[in-house]
């Protein structure tokens, strides 16, 4: 019988943050922000086993309260200008685990299903990695940019002419889940591969905390 694969997931939460002063441990209705995550996390039927990385002490007692390990971040990793992939490996030079799910904690409303469900996707089907999308305005099809001092569409002028029920479907990242083996993370040093399946949620389960107005969304969303 061949061995079972571990699935670990990984939340990424480090204690500084530009745009929200300890974003990640600020109240969002009753609970800080990454204990959301926490939460959803530990409600998996699927992670076998769930790690916080992180460089804070606050965010640590939180997670060990919730009986999450914890894996302190070196300080070269804690900055604005580290990478997720970088945390992520840091972990898997520590940790044995065979896939990998990356959990960001700015997403408070990705359920524990949906985890499950993206996990369910990777190990059904052929791919490379699975990321949690949203579905995205088909009118950004129309999207120009500059280019020296005129604008482009970014799309080609194909769409430009088409009825917005005829654009094609766009999706967009929401942060909320990443999932790839640990050897394609190794190999690749990305999720972002050749061959990615979208796990699709909808736009209610996909806002992604940056900035305070993001917040007040958040609040309102659980009051409502």
């Amino acid at each position: 019988m061949a061995q079972e694969k571990i699935i670990l997931g990984i939340i990424p939460a480090r204690g500084g943050s530009k745009r929200i002063p300890k974003k990640n441990i600020k109240k969002l209705g009753n609970k800080p922000l990454i204990a959301w995550t926490i939460d959803a996390a530990d409600k998996s039927r699927l992670l076998d086993d769930v790690i916080v990385s992180t460089d804070n002490q606050e965010i640590q007692e939180i997670a060990e309260r919730f009986g999450i390990r914890v894996i302190e971040r070196p300080k070269i990793l804690a900055t604005d200008w580290a990478k997720t992939i970088d945390v992520i490996l840091d972990v898997l030079r520590r940790e044995g685990a065979d896939i990998v799910v990356c959990l960001q904690p700015t997403s408070p409303f990705r359920l524990a299903a949906d985890i499950d469900n993206a996990i369910n996707l990777f190990l059904h089907r052929k791919c490379d990695s699975v990321i949690s999308v949203c579905e995205s305005k088909r009118e950004h099809c129309w999207f120009l940019r500059e280019r020296k001092e005129y604008i482009v569409p970014i799309f080609g002028h194909k769409y430009l002419g088409m009825r917005s029920q005829r654009l094609p479907r766009l999706y967009i990242p929401n942060g909320a889940i990443y999932v790839a083996s640990a050897e394609t993370l190794r190999k690749y040093k990305t999720f972002y591969t050749d061959k990615i399946l979208p796990y699709i949620m909808p736009v209610e389960r996909s806002i992604d905390i940056d900035d305070f107005d993001d917040f007040v969304i958040a609040e309102a969303m659980i009051k409502k």
